[in-house]
């Protein structure tokens, strides 16, 4: 596999806050990895900085080609999807729109139905409210529209924040088995943040853990998740 995503000496700040100290990590092409850490390592800013959201420094390579410093329309463009922390769909339009909306960039017009028809496949709990109003949706089902939303892009890249956040333990389990499918069927490449550092090393391919805006510990998922260290602080056994 090649490298899809390459981050080199990133930096990223709020006005005088420095929040990211150099950080340096890579994706392969249909991989998964996952960024852990506790509140405030700076996880959601590497993903904010990897869209074009926060100022910053350093190198994002996308496909090889620096990206730092290019509009978030633009990165999206490019085909990579951002699914912040707490859903992001738009309440009033039903599930089905908010799905047209995600291809709103695609000049593929034709094969828009065809994909919202394998969404459906993907979670068929958003078929059953195709003509629902998003609002009225549970928290589950509104992290699955936001993830098909974002699919319906075609995404070579997905940046997922936090996926598991307030939704209950079996809607999480039901969650990250559709994660893993997307993976392993459509070659989805996926970075992940993550608090529940269990479930995303057992998805990921390759692990980094984040303290205050440092990269301290990478390698394979597996083997992060070996750490005693590790299993202590962020696993709890």
């Amino acid at each position: 596999m090649s490298k899809l995503l390459e981050v080199k000496n990133l930096r990223a700040s709020y006005g005088q806050v420095r929040v990211l100290h150099g950080l340096n990590f890579s994706l392969e092409e249909g991989g998964v990895t996952t960024l852990l850490g506790a509140n405030g390592a700076g996880k959601t800013t590497t993903l904010r900085a990897i869209c074009g959201m926060v100022k910053c420094s350093g190198e994002i390579l996308f496909e090889g080609k620096n990206i730092l410093g290019k509009s978030t329309e633009d990165v999206a463009r490019l085909g990579v999807a951002h699914i912040p922390e707490g859903r992001g769909t738009f309440t009033r339009m039903t599930v089905e729109e908010n799905l047209q909306l995600g291809a709103i960039s695609r000049r593929d017009t034709q094969n828009i139905p065809k994909d919202i028809d394998k969404m459906f496949d993907h979670f068929p709990r958003l078929k059953q409210r195709r003509t629902q109003q998003a609002g009225t949706l549970s928290g589950g089902e509104q992290q699955m529209l936001a993830i098909a939303r974002a699919l319906m892009l075609r995404p070579r890249l997905m940046l997922l924040d936090e996926p598991s956040f307030g939704l209950a333990p079996l809607v999480v389990k039901e969650m990250f088995e559709i994660l893993t499918a997307l993976n392993r069927e459509e070659k989805a490449s996926m970075l992940i943040v993550e608090q529940n550092a269990a479930l995303a090393l057992g998805i990921a391919d390759e692990a980094y853990l984040l303290e205050t805006g440092s990269i301290v510990m990478s390698g394979p998922a597996k083997q992060i998740g070996a750490d005693e260290n590790v299993r202590r602080s962020y696993l709890g056994y």
